[in-house]
C-alpha cells in the first residue's frame, strides 16, 4: 500500500505542460511568463502541472545547458500541429529555468509531476543535435536506469534548493512503450519487455530517495499486458486516448502509414487548396535529424499542417454516431481495468493525459459540444473510480486553444475535487 506524502492534495487536478513549458518561452509564447501561466492554471481550478523536466539533458547528457538554444523544427513544418507549433526561438539556462518553475509553483501553491519526454520528442527542438545524439548513444537496455539516476540527481538539486516539497511524484518517462525507450521491441510486446528494466529503474531511484513516490506511465491502458507493469510503482499512471472516430479518420486517410503509401487523392477531401504532395512536405537536409528525434509520423504532420480544420472536424462529426457508444464503452472499460490494477496493488490511479486523441492544432472537436461532453464524462468516470489525479483533457493547457475555455475547465476540476458540477 502506497501512502503519498501528507502535504499533497487529496486530488490532483492536472494540466499538461509537457516540454512546452521550456520550448515555448520566446517572446509572446504561452510560457514566456511562468507566473502568469500558473496564475491562469489556478484560476481554472488546477493544482498540478505535469512536465518534461529534462532530467537526462540536465544530469545525464554531459552537455552544457547554461545557454540551451531551442527553436521550431524548421520553417512552417509542424506549425499547425499541437505541441509542435513553436513560434519563436529561445535561449534558456535550463537548470535555472527548472528551478524557476518550481519557485513559481510554490508561489501559486501548485505541485509538479516530474517526467521526461526526451525519448519521444523533447530533443527535436534543440538548435543542434547534441541532445538527441546523447540520448541515442545510450544502449536501449540502459535507458530506463540512466533516466532514474538523472531523476534522482534532479531531486537532489530540488532538495538543495528547498523546493522538493513541490514534487507530486516522479515518472521515469512518458508513455514508456511509445517511442525510443522501447527501441528494438515489438510494439505489442513492449510493455512486457520493458517491465523488468522499468522495475530496476524504479528501484534505482528509490534506493536514493526511498520516501519519494516514483512511477512510470503508459500510452493508452495496456489492458492486454497489465502483468508487465512494474510491481514497485507508487502510482498507476495511464493515458486513455480512446480514438474511435479519430482512429477511423487516421485509417481512412493514411495518417500513420509510411509517407510513400499516403493516399494523396483520397486525402484531398481534408486538405486546403495548394497542398503539396505529402512526400514533398519535409525538413531541409540540415534539419532532417529532427524527424528521427520525434516519433510523429511524417504523413500525420503533413495532414495536420495542410488540412482544412473545418473539413477535419466535419468528418469527425459526420462519423461520430458510428463510434459514440464504442468510444464511451472503451473509456469506461479501460478505467475499470486501470482502477482494478491500482486497487489490487494498493496504489493510486492517475490519468495524466487522455480522451479522444491527436487532433490538428486548429481543430475544435474536443472543445466543441461532443468533445466537451467527453471531458465531463471522463472526469466523472475518474472520480467514480477513485482516481487520485486527472486532466480535464490533454488539450487543456496554455499551449492549446482549449485553454480559452475557462468555464469547462473550472466545471470539470470542481466536479473532480468536490463531486459537484457547481
Amino acid at each position: 500500500m502506497t501512502t503519498m506524502p501528507a502535504h499533497l492534495p487529496d486530488r490532483l487536478t492536472i494540466t499538461l505542460w509537457d516540454f512546452s513549458w521550456y520550448v515555448r518561452t520566446g517572446p509572446g509564447e504561452p510560457f514566456a511568463d511562468l507566473d502568469a501561466a500558473f496564475a491562469q492554471a489556478v484560476a481554472r481550478g488546477y493544482n498540478t502541472v505535469r512536465i518534461c523536466a529534462m532530467p537526462f539533458l540536465l544530469f545525464g547528457s554531459g552537455l552544457d545547458t547554461s545557454a540551451l538554444r531551442l527553436e521550431r523544427l524548421g520553417g512552417e513544418y509542424a506549425q499547425r500541429m499541437r505541441w509542435y507549433d513553436v513560434k519563436e526561438p529561445t535561449t534558456i539556462d535550463a537548470r535555472e529555468h527548472l528551478l524557476e518553475l518550481f519557485r513559481a509553483a510554490r508561489r501559486h501553491d501548485c505541485y509538479v509531476i516530474v517526467s521526461s519526454w526526451e525519448y519521444q520528442q523533447s530533443s527535436a527542438f534543440g538548435a543542434d543535435r547534441a541532445w538527441w545524439d546523447a540520448l541515442r548513444a545510450v544502449p536501449p537496455a540502459e535507458r530506463p536506469e540512466r533516466l532514474a539516476a538523472a531523476h534522482a540527481d534532479l531531486v537532489d538539486l530540488l532538495v538543495a534548493e528547498g523546493l522538493d516539497d513541490r514534487i507530486a511524484f516522479t515518472e521515469i518517462h512518458n508513455e514508456v512503450q511509445v517511442g525510443h525507450l522501447a527501441e528494438g521491441m515489438e510494439r505489442n510486446q513492449a510493455v512486457l519487455e520493458l517491465g523488468p528494466l522499468l522495475e530496476k529503474a524504479v528501484d534505482a531511484f528509490k534506493a536514493r530517495h526511498p520516501d519519494r513516490p516514483c512511477s512510470v506511465n503508459y500510452g493508452g491502458v495496456p489492458h492486454a499486458s497489465m502483468r508487465g507493469i512494474p510491481q514497485n510503482v507508487d502510482a498507476l499512471v495511464v493515458h486513455p486516448y480512446i480514438y474511435g472516430v479519430l482512429g477511423a479518420l487516421i485509417d481512412e486517410f493514411g495518417l500513420r502509414r509510411p509517407v510513400e503509401d499516403f493516399p494523396q487523392e483520397a486525402a484531398a477531401a481534408l486538405l486546403r487548396p495548394g497542398a503539396p504532395p505529402a512526400a514533398e512536405w519535409t525538413l531541409p537536409p540540415e534539419h532532417r535529424w529532427r524527424l528521427e528525434a520525434t516519433i510523429v509520423n511524417p504523413a500525420e504532420v503533413y495532414v495536420h499542417d495542410w488540412c482544412d480544420p473545418d473539413a477535419f472536424d466535419r468528418w469527425l462529426y459526420d462519423h461520430y454516431g458510428e463510434h459514440r457508444v464504442a468510444m464511451d464503452e472503451k473509456l469506461r472499460l479501460w478505467l475499470d481495468v486501470a482502477a482494478d490494477w491500482a486497487a489490487a496493488h494498493g496504489v493510486p490511479l492517475v490519468l495524466g493525459e487522455g480522451w479522444v486523441g491527436y487532433t490538428p492544432l486548429h481543430g475544435t472537436f474536443e472543445e466543441g459540444p461532443v468533445g466537451a461532453q467527453i471531458c465531463r464524462d471522463a472526469v466523472r468516470y475518474a472520480r467514480e473510480r477513485g482516481a487520485w489525479g486527472t486532466v480535464v483533457c490533454s488539450n487543456a493547457a496554455p499551449q492549446h486553444p482549449m485553454w480559452a475555455d475557462v468555464a469547462l475547465q473550472r466545471e470539470c476540476n470542481s466536479f473532480f475535487t468536490t463531486g459537484s458540477w457547481r
